[in-house]
């Protein structure tokens, strides 16, 4: 017999990458879509810690509404349901910081132009608990077969919920797991990562474990990464296949990832700015600590991935920098209004990173033009607050609330050791 709900969960993603929620019991379900439920403006500025980076504009005065999106009401088993909501105002608005909203704007604005993304996310997350640790093989298929019980009953979860998981495999990491989701329109992919993460928390804890998506879970362990895969089509026709550029794209192709890489560091700030993400970026950790583009370079920020027989989804492209303290909706929201960006402006493309930018001297990284992606959060925030292309693309209640919340993360965790913050940042983001 189908268990009836029991109760209704309708969850959003705060500036530093952390879902917020609001229950009611399930008979509400419908109310909770077209009332909501209140919030205060300062769930908008909720740092990582919990301490609240108050602004003139987001403070304790004030009442927003949280209405979830009951076309895409997903069981979790249990007696329990989810679905992804949408900030309001009192009078029914779109409320401009919200962060869902924002992604359907750049959607929106996209299509207006005759194009149309798809988006695919992995996720990569760290199981801790007194069974786990011990022998380990990277990729290894011991690592498989000694959490199989795990993973069947994710996937067995999965299904009931209607995610569609591609695949999964042990990482390079201790306890380390990787799944990868199957593509979908932009706005549902989001979607898609919030509840991925609920369903591999709640099923880790039936197995008396806790799951972490923190981008550095343990002290000299392996980092876990967020990355976006994209594609898009004008009138149509795939941008980054049947061209005569490099690797068949167009020439709208490589203007689009022209915008990405020309923005990269206004945009690091959205992408993977958490008090542990820059320990992630570093060179040899496959984590895209470099602003450059290669085919199938995974030390480059943006890899790319060309249409071919082993490609099913086709030509695409991975941002590798981001992370899972990353706002899904604004990481994406990002991707696709520089993208935009790129195509309007006719962006440059700049030539391909064919080596590990890391093998290269630094004499040499100069000439052929790559950086490292920037990590000091100071320089982040400035380099966004000022961007003209962020204010664009989000509006300027997001860019507020990002600026407050992530500079007042840097002066709390710059007064702290790594190991102090590794330890408190663990399962932020579970």
């Amino acid at each position: 017999m189908r268990e009836v709900p029991a109760l209704t969960i309708g969850s959003i993603v705060d500036m530093a990458g952390v879902a917020r929620a609001k229950v009611m019991p399930a008979a509400r379900t419908g109310v909770f879509e077209e009332v909501g439920a209140g919030v205060s403006p300062s769930w908008n500025v909720f740092c990582s810690d919990d301490r609240i980076a108050f602004t003139d504009s987001f403070s304790v005065v004030g009442d927003l509404r949280l209405r979830i999106d009951r076309s895409d009401l997903r069981d979790l088993g249990g007696g329990v349901s989810w679905a992804p909501a949408t900030l309001h105002e009192q009078d029914g608005s779109t409320a401009a910081v919200c962060t869902r909203s924002a992604l359907a704007a750049v959607v929106a604005r996209l299509a207006a132009d005759g194009l149309d993304a798809r988006v695919g996310h992995e996720i990569e997350f760290t199981l801790f608990g007194d069974a786990c640790g011990g022998e380990w093989s990277a990729y290894g298929l011991g690592a498989v077969l000694g959490r199989e019980d795990f993973l069947k009953d994710l996937l067995r979860n999965a299904e009931r919920a209607q995610l569609h998981i591609e695949q999964v495999h042990a990482e390079y990491g201790v306890d380390q797991f990787e799944m990868s989701i199957a593509p979908s329109a932009p706005v549902q992919a989001a979607d898609l990562v919030v509840l991925a993460r609920i369903l591999i928390s709640r099923t880790a804890r039936a197995h008396g474990w806790t799951a972490s998506f923190s981008p550095i879970p343990a002290i000299g362990g392996a980092g876990n990464g967020a990355h976006q895969h994209f594609s898009l089509t004008a009138d149509g026709r795939p941008i980054f296949s049947g061209g005569n550029r490099e690797h068949g794209m167009t020439d709208a192709g490589a203007s689009a990832l022209g915008g990405v890489l020309a923005h990269l560091a206004e945009f690091t700030v959205v992408f993977a700015s958490s008090p542990l993400s820059g320990i992630r970026l570093r060179p040899d950790n496959w984590s895209g600590a470099y602003v450059c583009w290669g085919l199938e370079n995974r030390e480059a920020a943006l890899r790319f991935c060309a249409e071919s027989p082993s490609n099913p989804h086709g030509a695409n492209a991975e941002l590798k920098l981001v992370d899972p303290s990353a706002n899904p909706y604004l990481a994406t929201a990002a991707i696709l209004g520089l993208l935009h960006i790129g195509i309007d402006n006719s962006a440059q493309l700049p030539p391909e990173m064919v080596v590990n930018p890391s093998t290269l001297t630094e004499a040499e990284r100069d000439e052929r033009g790559v950086t490292r992606v920037p990590t000091d959060v100071g320089a982040l925030v400035q380099n966004f607050s000022c961007s003209s292309a962020a204010k664009k693309i989000f509006g300027e209640s997001i860019v507020e609330a990002l600026v407050s919340v992530k500079g007042a993360e840097r002066e709390t965790f710059s007064q702290m050791d790594e190991a102090t913050i590794v330890e408190r940042l663990r399962y932020t983001w579970s």
